[in-house]
């Protein structure tokens, strides 16, 4: 594992899911953890746990921000530098999704799911990137996903909002590419959390698909292991990976292959 001693790691969605597989892992590596979501017992518990693995000096602290909310979120940042003077590391974990046909959606679940996932990380992103300015240095994560590459139905509303993720990962890598702060984007598959139990209304998608389910404390530890280095993406399952490049190489055929074997939402 990265040695992590006196770095500081931002996470959001580190309640549940990925976020919290992801601070335990830094916890492990010696980091300190700002961990950020809405539910304050649940953070409370995942603190506990990174006391338990982590190193006992490190300093681990966790708020509640509401990230569909651009005050809360402005306001949690200041109270994270009242009490931290760097933040090393940034994963924008937190995020939902919702699988069901467009049409019969519900805007205003979109509306969110966009102010979530899209907006919110952008903005907690500004806000700490202009801090990582100060301090020379910094490596962001933004949680993409597959859907973001490869659209199947019943996700076209949650693969937008991973798109953009993606697309708001590539430029920003540019530009802060000159002040010494990396940007990687996180495109996983399907991972066995608790995502499904908001996404998926039937209950049915994980088994559907339990050969290609992603273990989340493995993709976790990759992520982890990938701090500080320069590492334009993370794709996982790497098949995936390939099976992205291929549809857009053949698109009519990709369209195919996502509207059929991808169809088990």
């Amino acid at each position: 594992m990265t040695n992590l001693l006196n770095q500081t790691v931002l996470v959001t969605g580190a309640s549940s899911g990925i976020g919290k597989d992801v601070a335990i892992n830094a916890a492990e590596s010696g980091a300190n953890l700002i961990l950020v979501a809405r539910d304050t017992e649940k953070l409370a518990q995942v603190k506990q746990k990174c006391i338990e693995v982590g190193d006992e000096y490190s300093n681990h602290f966790y708020l509640s921000i509401d990230m569909s909310d651009p005050k809360a979120i402005t306001e949690g940042v200041e109270t994270i530098y009242d009490n931290f003077e760097n933040v090393d590391i940034l994963v924008n974990a937190a995020g939902f999704g919702d699988f069901s046909n467009y049409l019969e959606t519900d805007f205003d679940l979109i509306e969110k799911m966009f102010r979530v996932n899209v907006l919110g990380l952008m903005l907690m992103t500004r806000l700490v990137a202009s801090h990582m300015i100060e301090n020379g240095h910094g490596h962001i994560f933004n949680v993409g996903s597959m859907a973001g590459k490869i659209t199947t139905p019943k996700s076209a509303a949650y693969s937008a909002t991973k798109a953009a993720v993606i697309g708001f990962s590539d430029g920003i890598r540019l530009e802060l590419k000159p002040f010494n702060i990396l940007v990687t984007t996180v495109n996983p598959g399907p991972v066995a959390t608790n995502f499904f139990n908001v996404a998926d209304h039937e209950g049915k998608y994980l088994d559907s698909v339990k050969a290609f389910v992603l273990d989340p404390d493995r993709l976790a530890w990759d992520i982890v292991n990938t701090f500080n280095k320069k590492k334009r993406e993370i794709n996982r399952p790497r098949y995936m990976e390939l099976a992205s490049v291929l549809y857009k190489m053949a698109p009519s055929v990709g369209d195919y292959f996502a509207g059929t074997f991808g169809n088990r939402k």
